[in-house]
């Protein structure tokens, strides 16, 4: 759905030259153009509007003087910087435009009507006056020579197996006289010239020739290959024309075919058969066609027809016009009328071979033309409601306008059409935000027809309805009515008869103003005109439109794009600068003024690139800002290109919306975004964008979007459309209809695009339940209103699924008390209940459900009201419907279950009754619970029901006879804390219970919890047993004493206690157990030695006055402490030095193996001659993949096995891979190890100093004191890794280089483990605390 738009003209008028041009060709390097005459050569320069060179063919004889010599094709040839050309009169001549010099390479005697050279510049092909063909290498050699006019079809010729005679074949429409039909050949056309044509392939396999057949005097095609051999000859075509071109897409060969009644465009296979065409809109014998041209990329056929002779004194045109195809159609998008006399007349035409949508023209009065064109889409601007979202398609005289508010109507067909009297050129839509509806068009005798909505007086028959009814059926859609038909009144007539396509550009500004740009004919200077309603005397449909006012630019401008919000106008120049245009100021009073160069945001003049073919105007972040996309899909905003991969963009409101090469279609919201936020989401492809992205088919182009909806057009390659609902436009639409409390449009978006319904409430919570009422009255629906309720679920969808582009102030205030799905029910429910309860009955028993905990009892109750209520309320739902609805909802049998929990037998068989249960099955169980006692009948149905705390409180109340019961109950669910609250303390029935509790603690191992519930209720002895077993001293003597003791029988309690407690290494309990309760001081005092409270047990020496011990027992295990420790330090300062040692000899390794790792790579594995000393030094990523795949494989043995694995895993032998972790573990631990043994040395050293073993103590002080000065002496030297770590992630820093950057790279590969990290964090050793004696210094 789009049109060519007209860029620029680029205009060369009267070139001096001698004679009348009859060729031209292009030199695309030099970028100029050569041109043929019936004197010789001359090249112009286009862009600067001079002469190059002029070379005479008549001088050196290869041209008459008299002017009646002929050129018949020109061709620059790049690898030699030679042109070759051909003359009728047989000469090949190749020149050298550099020296001037002239060769003729060849010469035919005949004369020469084409010679066509192959794309690759490699074969020339020469027709000559004997009708042979001549073909030649590019070096001039020939190659071969056929005569043109074959006999044979060719080696493509199609086999027949003899499958039935024509007679007896099914003939269609034509009947069966047509199997009798003889052949009849037609002649060819009366203007044909008779000459033959010839066009290659797009790759040079193959050429086709159209000639005509001596024979039968009919024209055909046919095809060879670049071998010279004959293909195929088409098939027999009455009226074929002599204009042939072939697909530069190698896919068809068109030419011209004249019938009965209408002139067509037909299409030819390489076989020779037809396949396809299209009708040109003329009559039989009206026009002729002259020639045929395909564009480089093969999407645009122009075509050059030239009117006949019908009346004497009748002005005749040549025009020239270009077709493009979709969806199997093919679209007249541009008809550019000429003269036949005089200076206008058309010589030539081509396309660019390097710009395909660059058309060259040359005319007779020496005058050469160049169009820009690039594909475009009209659409309306308009972006409120009352914009119907349309999108104008030129076709020929027919603008096909589709409305997509209203109806998606693919291609070719449409809601309405414009007919109009002449081809149309251009359309553009009004730009004033109120009246985007309405549509002007500019066709091709440059009238301006104006079509504008609203009521018309009349029916108007310039306008049609097309796909959307009208035969019968009533038309809900409003068709615009033309409002008047508008002149441009040129200054200069020339101008317009020289150059049909003067204005470009045309844009609607203003109600009665139209903008346009021309270009200058002698300079590179660009006119914008103010093109003004003359007003009229007389009403009559016709009008004049004038030239109010003109500002001249300095440049060539190639877009100009305008803001219906802002009005704001930018201009383009072909340099890529950007302008504003200031049209609302007086130009013809301050022209100077009127044009000021764009500036971005910083203040520097914008100017893109490379130039644009789409500019689009758009507000990011409050500046106004330029938008460009270049035809190689590079996408700018101001003069940054931020994209390299879109195809197209549209922006709506504050969206900017782009399609991307990795067919994906982008969303962004302008509004509080920046141009660092744009560029970054658009240069990071990898990374999902949540709502702002979404895949489309691939080559999807945009074509509209619907303002204020969310329905985004897009187009396939092929021209059909897909309608897509982007989520960034949906969820803003969504926001902006819940802001507006516009409910009903909201919910019925999101039920329809599948948008979770929670987001209603998760928008702004507190407008919401302030809001439920009109948000039930607007829904109305009880489906709707249970269908959200279905969807509730306590998760924050603006958090998690829909998070909003920007933090709004509806975010802030989600703080709410309870549960939201509970929050939302109630405050539904109540609102409900206060509209109509009866009418929303089941929405409310929803309400009920849905709630976290389901209140099945309340609504099963509200079931049974309803059963019991006999008065029929309007809009009221019957008890059977209700629970018919419920049954939907929960699950029966649990409805059945929680029927029976309210005891109610009527609401359990009403229940059970819509279930699929038996009735044999719930009627006798029904029967034998009605015949029980009632705490007895419920006791039965809370333990069916396993609701065994329930069960438990009916039978207690059952009475005594029913407490053993009760307590294998409470048994088997170790229901004892629930229990003990139903029965008094003092009871029997509490101790029992207590009892059981206590020996189930017993049973788990809790004898200590076991103990006090025994204790609790009087158990003492089993209390004691308990206490016992939990080492429990203090408890089990209170139960001892409780059950009256002897003193012997204490006495072996104690000791009994006291053996437990020095297992646990609670010495000092045991002590004081043996003292007090066995009057044993002197074990007590052994004890409290072997527990090294060494002032504990002088205490007891000198309470009972035995100071004997001292010596015997007292000093001796002193001594033997002391040594004890003084070796223990020993070793500990021996191991520590060693595990020291090899660490730093790891380290050592590791870095001369990252060394030579950065010049070449350490060859993995063990055949290595550094690894055969140090295996330890392999790289992280082989210790972690051997590791992870070693734990992989213990995963699944035994908890035995897997810390025996652990244990391996930190191995201490030498060349382990781990070695270097391992023996930071063993130093941490010595470390702390030694750190805890200060209290001890404190206390030793003191009783050291008090029996006067001076030397024994100054000994041990000194070695514990060098044991941690050498541990915090070492500490930094150990624990280094941490510094290394933290200087590695800031070595990507200016300072950086290659070397730092690879050693960190290596040191990352050997980062440790996140499990082991915190080995490499050094121990703490803390000074503060006092541990020395200061009198053994």
């Amino acid at each position: 759905m789009r049109n060519l738009k007209l860029l620029r003209t680029l205009e060369f008028r009267d070139i001096q030259a001698p004679g009348k041009p009859q060729c031209f060709s292009l030199r695309t390097e030099q970028k100029t153009v050569l041109i043929g005459s019936d004197h010789g050569l001359i090249e112009i320069d286009p862009v600067t509007r001079e002469v190059k060179n002029e070379i005479s063919l008549v001088a050196e004889g290869f041209l008459p003087e008299d002017g009646s010599g002929c050129i018949v094709g020109i061709q620059d040839l790049l690898d030699q910087e030679s042109v070759c050309v051909a003359t009728a009169s047989g000469d090949v001549i190749l020149c050298n435009l550099s020296t001037c010099q002239l060769e003729c390479v060849g010469s035919v005697a005949s004369g020469i009507s084409v010679m066509s050279w192959s794309p690759d510049q490699e074969l020339v092909l020469l027709a000559t006056g004997q009708q042979t063909l001549i073909m030649m290498t590019k070096d001039f050699e020939p190659i071969m020579e056929q005569k043109i006019h074959q006999d044979d079809f060719g080696e493509s010729k199609f086999i027949t197996v003899g499958w039935g005679r024509k007679e007896t074949q099914f003939h269609g429409s034509e009947g069966r006289q047509a199997a009798f039909q003889v052949q009849m050949y037609e002649l060819a056309l009366p203007w044909d010239d008779h000459r033959p044509q010839v066009t290659w392939r797009g790759d040079g396999q193959f050429f086709a020739v159209s000639v005509v057949c001596p024979e039968t005097g009919a024209r055909k095609v046919r095809v060879w290959n670049r071998e010279f051999a004959l293909q195929s000859t088409s098939e027999p075509v009455a009226g074929l024309g002599p204009a042939l071109a072939w697909k530069p897409s190698g896919s068809l060969i068109a030419s011209t075919q004249e019938k009965p009644s209408q002139q067509d465009i037909v299409f030819f296979e390489k076989n020779g058969l037809l396949h396809g065409h299209f009708t040109l809109p003329f009559v039989k014998d009206e026009v002729k066609v002259n020639g045929l041209f395909w564009n480089a990329d093969s999407t645009v056929l122009a075509v050059w027809l030239e009117d006949l002779q019908r009346e004497e004194n009748c002005t005749l045109k040549t025009y020239v016009q270009l077709w493009t195809v979709g969806n199997y159609h093919w679209y007249l998008k541009q008809s550019l009328p000429f003269s036949t006399c005089g200076k206008s007349k058309l010589v030539s035409l081509m396309w660019d071979l390097v710009t395909p949508y660059r058309l060259h023209v040359l005319c007779q009065g020496w005058h050469y033309l160049c169009y820009d064109w690039h594909w475009t889409t009209d659409r309306s601007s308009g972006d409120n409601s009352s914009d119907m979202a349309n999108v104008a398609v030129i076709d020929g005289s027919r603008v096909l306008v589709t409305v997509f508010r209203q109806s998606v109507v693919p291609p070719p067909m449409c809601t309405y059409r414009l007919l109009l009297p002449h081809p149309v050129n251009q359309v553009m839509f009004s730009a004033h935000p109120q009246k985007s509806n309405d549509l002007a068009v500019l066709d091709a005798s440059n009238q301006i027809s104006v079509y504008k909505c609203g009521d018309s007086p009349s029916v108007d028959p310039t306008v049609k309805l097309g796909a959307v009814g009208g035969n019968g059926f009533k038309v809900s859609l409003g068709t615009p009515h033309l409002e008047k038909r508008y002149k441009i009144q040129f200054e200069n007539g020339e101008d317009q008869e020289a150059n049909p396509l003067k204005l470009s550009l045309l844009t609607w500004i203003q109600e009665d103003v139209f903008l346009a740009v021309s270009h200058s004919h002698s300079s590179p200077q660009s006119v914008i005109h103010h093109l003004t309603v003359m007003p009229s005397v007389t009403d009559d449909e016709h009008g004049q439109l004038s030239i109010s006012s003109s500002v001249a630019v300095d440049g060539v401008i190639i877009s100009l794009c305008c803001s219906s919000k802002t009005k704001s106008v930018a201009l383009q120049l072909a340099g890529g600068q950007m302008l504003k245009y200031l049209w609302a100021a007086h130009p013809a009073e301050s022209p100077s003024l009127a044009v000021e160069p764009w500036k971005n945001p910083s203040g520097f003049p914008v100017r893109f690139p490379y130039p644009c073919t789409q500019t689009e105007l758009a507000m990011i972040g409050g500046e106004e800002c330029v938008l460009g996309l270049t035809d190689r899909c590079r996408f700018f905003i101001s003069d940054t290109e931020v994209a390299s991969n879109i195809t197209s963009f549209a922006v709506y409101g504050e969206f900017l919306l782009l399609t991307t090469h990795s067919h994906t279609c982008l969303c962004f919201c302008l509004r509080d975004a920046s141009f660092n936020t744009l560029h970054a989401g658009l240069s990071n492809n990898h990374v999902s964008k949540g709502e702002s992205l979404r895949k489309v088919e691939r080559g999807s182009r945009i074509v509209t979007i619907v303002p204020q909806d969310t329905k985004l057009i897009l187009q396939m390659p092929r021209g059909n459309l897909e309608v897509v609902h982007h989520r960034a436009l949906v969820l803003a639409q969504i926001r902006k209809w819940l802001d507006k409390l516009m409910f009903k449009e909201a919910f019925e978006c999101m039920r329809k695009l599948r948008i979770n319904l929670n987001l209603i409430h998760d928008h702004n919570p507190k407008v919401f339940l302030e809001n439920v009422e009109t948000f039930i009255r607007q829904i109305d629906s009880v489906n709707h209103i249970n269908l959200f309720f279905t969807e509730l679920k306590e998760e924050d969808v603006t958090k998690t699924m829909y998070p909003p582009p920007v933090t709004s102030t509806a975010q802030l205030s989600k703080d709410l008390d309870g549960k939201k799905v509970d929050l939302i029910c109630d405050a539904l429910r109540a609102a409900m209940e206060s509209i109509n309860p009866h009418k929303y009955c089941l929405s409310i028993l929803t309400s009920h459900v849905k709630k976290t905990t389901p209140e099945l009892e309340i609504v099963l109750q509200k079931v049974h009201e309803l059963q019991g209520s006999a008065s029929p309320v309007p809009d009221a739902v019957s008890a059977e419907e209700a629970l018919k609805y419920l049954l939907l909802l929960v699950d029966v049998n649990e409805l059945y279950d929680h029927s029976l929990g309210t005891y109610d037998f009527d609401l359990v068989l009403m229940v059970a009754e819509k279930s699929q249960k038996d009735p044999k099955e719930y009627l006798p169980f029904l029967n034998t619970l009605k015949k029980m006692e009632t705490n007895y009948q419920r006791f039965t149905i809370d333990k069916y029901l396993k609701r065994y705390e329930k069960a438990i409180g009916h039978l207690s109340k059952c009475g005594p006879e029913y407490f053993p019961e009760c307590l294998n109950l409470i048994k088997d669910k170790n229901l004892y804390k629930e229990a003990l609250k139903l029965f008094p303390s003092d009871s029997q029935q509490y101790k029992e219970i207590s009892i059981a509790y206590g020996e189930y603690l017993t049973q788990e191992h809790l004898y200590e919890s076991a103990g006090l519930v025994f204790a609790r209720c009087g158990a003492h002895e089993k209390a004691l047993s308990a206490f016992l077993a939990s080492g429990s001293w203090q408890q089990a003597l209170c139960m001892a004493a409780q059950l009256n003791w002897t003193k012997d029988q204490l006495a072996g309690l104690s000791r009994t206690l006291a053996g437990k407690l020095v297992e646990q290494r609670k010495h000092g309990d045991a002590a004081t157990v043996l003292e007090q309760y066995a009057q044993d001081y002197e074990e007590a005092v052994l004890l409290l030695l072997e527990g090294a409270a060494w002032e504990e047990a002088l205490r007891l020496v000198y309470k009972y006055n035995r100071p004997d011990i001292i010596e015997t027992n007292v000093k001796p295990s002193i001594l033997e402490a002391q040594k004890n420790y003084v070796a223990l330090l020993e070793s500990q300062t021996a191991t520590f030095c060693r595990h020291k040692q090899r660490l730093l000899v790891i380290r050592e390794l590791k870095e001369q193996a990252q060394q030579v790792n950065l010049d070449d790579e350490v060859p993995q594995g063990q055949e290595s001659d550094l690894f055969s000393e140090t295996s330890s030094v392999l790289s992280g990523s082989d210790m972690s993949g051997r590791y992870s795949h070693s734990n992989s494989r213990i995963s699944a043995r035994s908890s035995k096995n897997r810390r025996k694995a652990e244990r391996k895993k930190h191995s201490l032998k030498e060349g382990s891979p781990l070695e270097d972790l391992a023996l930071l573990e063993a130093l941490n631990e010595i470390v702390q190890s030694t750190e805890k043994l200060k209290d001890e040395v404190y206390q030793i050293l003191k009783v050291l100093f008090l029996f006067e073993f001076d030397e024994q103590g100054r000994e041990l002080q000194k070695a514990f004191e060098d044991t941690l000065q050498l541990m915090e002496r070492s500490l930094p030297e150990i624990w280094t890794l941490t510094h290394q770590q933290n200087s590695a992630t800031t070595v990507l820093g200016p300072n950086a280089t290659a070397n730092s950057i690879m050693a960190a790279y290596q040191q990352q590969k050997t980062a440790v483990p996140v499990l082991d990290a915190e080995l490499l964090i050094p121990p703490k050793i803390n000074k503060r605390t006092p541990w020395k004696l200061s009198l053994l210094e």
